[in-house]
């Protein structure tokens, strides 16, 4: 979707469809931290074997470095200030020509590696599809770990996302996430042959504020035109919906503290618009449940997506 294109009515549509991105104020935690106070632990910047610089620059005006954390047994990174993307590639002997970039979340203030990323990277390549986990550039955060772990004066969990109530405002505040998933996208598709990837089966999974992006990607990415996308607990306001709107997976748990109770009117603007979607609320599982094992029934989230994916054909060779 090009925002400013031709037609007032194209115009419109755009306006409304970045309207819906103001519904995303609700302040979000990132994924791990909303669920207990375990303590965060600062630890060296991991190896990240294979990763690519996106080219998209460093962030404007950064001055903190990157810094990584652990906790509940999983791996964060903050300050990203360069996005690279990290291929995740099956075995040739079962490689499928469908790609995802994965997208993990954290509140646009940190990633949830693990977890949202390369655990989710591993279990796709394991069915025969192509993944690529995005390290997009991030808000910065305290440099001092301590002080970012802090509550806000206000009560809102660490690293929590600032309101944006301006349609324009929000837009411009992810611009430069938006701008390294089209970088990664393009990246894909020039690169397509030599990762034997099909460039029109590449799709998007974002985690809450992933999920967010995937969401922005899909309306306002102009040359990334993700072939399918995945929601995992991210907001589900209702928006405009393009036409060429691709199919989207949902998943959430009723007892999210974020968007648990705030409404599933993004479903209903899908099956509006006539745009295949497929919805899983589950009755348990929090926010951030990830590929963390836990004993509710949110943990089968990913075999329903895999199952969806089949679906439609995309875990399987292209023809």
């Amino acid at each position: 979707m090009r925002i400013g294109c031709r037609g007032n009515e194209v115009v419109r549509g755009a306006r409304h469809r970045l309207a819906w991105l103001v519904g995303l104020t609700i302040a979000v935690a990132p994924p791990a931290l909303a669920q207990s106070s375990d303590t965060m632990a600062s630890i060296a910047i991991p190896a990240q074997p294979g990763a690519i610089d996106l080219g998209t620059g460093k962030l404007p005006g950064a001055t903190a470095p990157e810094a990584w954390h652990s906790q509940y047994g999983s791996v964060f990174a903050r300050n990203v200030t360069v996005a690279t993307l990290t291929p995740v590639l099956p075995d040739p002997a079962k490689a499928n020509g469908t790609a995802v970039i994965v997208a993990p979340g954290g509140g646009f203030r940190t990633l949830s590696m693990e977890n949202e990323g390369w655990d989710v990277a591993r279990a796709l390549a394991a069915r025969g599809v192509a993944a690529f986990v995005l390290k997009y550039r991030l808000n910065q955060t305290p440099a001092d770990l301590e002080t970012f772990a802090r509550p806000t004066p206000a009560g809102a969990p660490p690293g929590a996302m600032p309101p944006r109530r301006d349609p324009a405002a929000m837009m411009a505040g992810l611009a430069p996430q938006i701008a390294d998933a089209r970088a990664a996208f393009a990246l894909v598709r020039k690169r397509a042959g030599e990762w034997h990837v099909d460039p029109a089966r590449i799709g998007m999974i974002g985690f809450s504020a992933g999920a967010m992006l995937t969401m922005a990607t899909t309306l306002a990415g102009q040359d990334a035109k993700p072939a399918f996308i995945g929601n995992i607990y991210g907001p589900l306001g209702a928006m405009t919906v393009p036409a060429d709107a691709p199919p989207m997976f949902v998943a959430l748990a009723a007892d999210d503290p974020l968007f648990g109770n705030a409404g599933y009117g993004l479903i209903d603007s899908w099956r509006t618009a006539k745009r295949p979607v497929e919805f899983h609320l589950f009755e348990q599982g929090g926010h951030g449940f990830g590929m963390y094992p836990k004993t509710t029934t949110s943990t089968g989230w990913f075999d329903e997506f895999a199952r969806w994916m089949a679906m439609h054909g995309w875990i399987k060779p292209a023809q």
